[in-house]
């Protein structure tokens, strides 16, 4: 393969929809709910078949946060850079964009806890739904050091500790645009590899194990990875058939080192290998299926553990209450991980888009009259 298999000066394919970093999207959506789901069935799938269903968490979320970056950076650094669109408009599109689905959800696993508590069917388990834990976590504030954010819809921590990526995206952007392809290459993985020594140096543990209240640390070195990757992306031309092999190969040795251990740092970087490989490959035919099922991600991954605690509520009180079989309980469960992606699907097109739909009426309303929803630039005025 010539070396012009990878070169600065020709040119990269943009992002687009209906492409592999769509169905990646999808994918990790899909093996996160399998990973909270996971513990609920007559045996935990990490003790009946392999511990990497336990463990997966901390692989996915990294997965998760790193693409968050890598997409942003591809879609908004150039307009955010250019000054097409301020810092406060773009941290109001992005909060407005994940916190009305977290707050509905939030608000109906309340009134789950509360109705099935007054039915004499309470939670199990009443310590993961304690009252002082709702505010920060309702407030997406418990990524901060704010007490709070423990059990309820718990790995909402993620989306706490990426509000305050949001904050810090145009800074970040404008850092990174000073350097070369490779210096930021070196410069984001340097920045992971600080972080992760100071944790074991100061905390006597890795930075992928900070405390859920503490989440943002650990989210931001990795939400800084994406956007470096996604610089890398934009400037470097890898070839097709070479990011196809890339690819490939990098799923194959995730999928190997994680058959024996976490291998934190060297899953991270098939990671990002997985990612720039996607990121490389032009998407000469669009998927409508394998688009709407990547914009459904996020509702995948904000509805599945109401799901889960609301099914297995009821599941377990039938278990409990006719003995079922084994068989029978598998089945259930089986059933739930499907009612999970359903309901996410539900979710998004009967409440998460038509709330996306409103939101960017009233947005465009704002600055039609001349005056901007709050930290929205109005558009310039020309004469």
């Amino acid at each position: 393969m010539a070396w012009t298999a990878i070169s600065t000066r020709n040119g990269t394919p943009p992002i687009t929809r209906g492409g592999w970093l769509d169905a990646l999207r999808f994918i990790v959506a899909s093996l996160i709910i399998l990973h909270h789901f996971q513990a609920a069935g007559p045996v935990p799938l990490a003790e009946a078949l392999h511990p990497v269903f336990e463990r997966g968490g901390f692989l996915l979320t990294n997965f998760f946060l790193i693409d968050s970056g890598y997409v942003l950076m591809r879609v908004y650094g150039g307009k955010v850079g250019r000054g097409g669109m301020s810092p406060g408009a773009f941290f109001v599109k992005r909060f407005l964009r994940v916190y009305p689905a977290h707050l509905v959800m939030g608000l109906a696993l309340v009134a789950l806890v509360l109705i099935g508590t007054a039915a004499g069917v309470g939670p199990r388990n009443p310590e993961w739904f304690a009252w002082n834990q709702l505010p920060a976590q309702l407030t997406l504030t418990q990524a901060f050091g704010v007490p709070g954010g423990l059990g309820w819809n718990a790995p909402s921590w993620s989306i706490s500790a990426l509000i305050g990526c949001y904050l810090l995206f145009p800074w970040i952007l404008r850092a990174l645009a000073r350097l070369g392809p490779w210096t930021v290459v070196l410069a984001v993985i340097g920045l992971y590899l600080l972080a992760n020594a100071a944790t074991h140096t100061l905390l006597g543990y890795p930075v992928y194990q900070m405390p859920l209240g503490y989440g943002f640390f650990r989210a931001l070195p990795l939400f800084i990875l994406g956007m470096g990757l996604a610089v890398v992306s934009e400037r470097v031309f890898i070839a097709p058939r070479l990011a196809a092999i890339v690819g490939v190969t990098a799923a194959v040795g995730l999928a190997t080192v994680q058959a024996f251990d976490k291998h934190a740092l060297i899953s991270l970087g098939f990671i990002s290998l997985i990612l720039l490989a996607a990121g490389a490959m032009p998407v000469v035919r669009p998927s409508k299926w394998i688009e709407r099922a990547s914009v459904v991600s996020f509702s995948m991954f904000i509805t599945n553990e109401v799901v889960r605690i609301a099914w297995f509520g009821v599941a377990n009180v039938l278990i409990a209450k006719f003995a079922l079989p084994t068989v029978v309980q598998w089945g259930l469960w089986g059933a739930g991980v499907a009612a999970a992606f359903v309901f996410a699907f539900a979710f998004h097109t009967v409440i998460d888009q038509p709330l996306q739909r409103r939101i960017k009426v009233w947005l465009a309303q704002g600055r039609r009259a001349g005056q901007p929803v709050p930290g929205v630039a109005a558009p310039p005025v020309s004469g």
